[in-house]
Parts: structure tokens; sequence; C-alpha cells
């Protein structure tokens, strides 16, 4: 069997554990975009279980996988796996983010690994080559870490804590608790 089908079954598997809720009837249980707006539902729908974005694909939110390029979800809470070059999210994202650039305006739990990660506040881990966060409680690991406010860990060549009065910048490892 081909091992880019089965990644999508499990990523399939693994996003219904991200989301106990009941399928709204308003949700839409599918999305396929090519660069919005040419994009099967419309930018305002909330997509349930899979998005598909071979270039851009813009949609409120998602609770499932979202697969692409470049994935933009404008606002409310989404929940899930998302894998691409670019994510971008608006609103909440509850989960894994694995893209190149990981950016979240909202409040983020779970974890971010790409080569640029961002997040206002959050609970979560970030693995890259830059993190940066508002407001963070959990785990940094990278060349550099910045945070304005932090209850946790860094470890990298540069680790920056803002609201810390002592020692806010230090190389190797940081932390406040």
């Amino acid at each position: 069997m081909n091992r880019y089908l089965v990644a999508l079954i499990i990523s399939i598997v693994f996003a219904g554990m991200f989301c106990p809720e009941p399928v709204r009837a308003e949700d839409q249980p599918f999305q396929l975009a090519l660069i919005h707006p040419v994009q099967i539902r419309g930018e305002e729908e909330s997509i349930t279980i899979l998005r598909f974005n071979l270039i851009y694909g813009k949609n409120v939110s998602i609770k499932g996988v979202d697969f692409g390029i470049a994935n933009h979800l404008t606002g409310g809470v989404s929940k899930g796996l998302q894998f691409g070059l670019i994510g971008l999210v608006g609103g909440d994202f509850i989960g894994w983010m694995d893209n190149a650039v990981n950016i979240v305006d909202g409040t983020f739990g779970g974890l971010q690994s790409g080569f640029f990660n961002g997040l206002g506040d959050g609970e979560a881990v970030q693995f890259g080559f830059v993190n940066s966060a508002v407001n963070m409680k959990g785990f940094q690991l990278g060349i550099v870490n910045v945070t304005e406010s932090m209850h946790g860990l860094q470890i990298g060549v540069l680790n920056i804590i803002k609201s810390k009065e002592r020692f806010s910048i230090l190389p190797i490892v940081n932390w406040y608790f």
C-alpha cells in the first residue's frame, strides 16, 4: 500500500481523537482548495474531518486534519493536526502544528514543530529554529527562544524571557517557575 495513503488514513483516525464533540449541521466534512477563493467550500465554512489545500486554503476553523502548502484558519476554535509549509491561525488551536512556519494569534495548546513557531497565549511545546510567544506555559527548544512571559523552560543558543527581572537573556538554558 502506498505510504502516503497509509499516512492519510492514520491522520484521519488521529483527527477523530481531537474532535470528540458531535458534528454540527453547519460543519462541512471535506474541503479541497486550489488557491483561495477557488475552493469547494466558502471561507466562512467550518470543516470537520479533512481539509486539503493544494496551494492556499482559507476557512474559519477545522476539527480534523489540515494538510497543504498554505493553511489559513481565520477564527473560532480549531482542533487537530495541521501539516504543510505555512500554518496561520487567527483564532485558537488545540493539537499539533507541523509546518515550516506556524503562527497562532489566539490561544494555543499542544505541539508546534517547524522552522518558526509563534503563538499568543498557550500551554505548549515548541520545537524549531526560532520559537516566539507572548504568554507561555511550557517548553521551548530551538536556536532562538523568545517570550514576553513564561512559566517553563527554554533550551537553545539564545533564550529570552522579557518579563524576568534578572537574567532575562541567557545562553543554553533559561527558565521561570
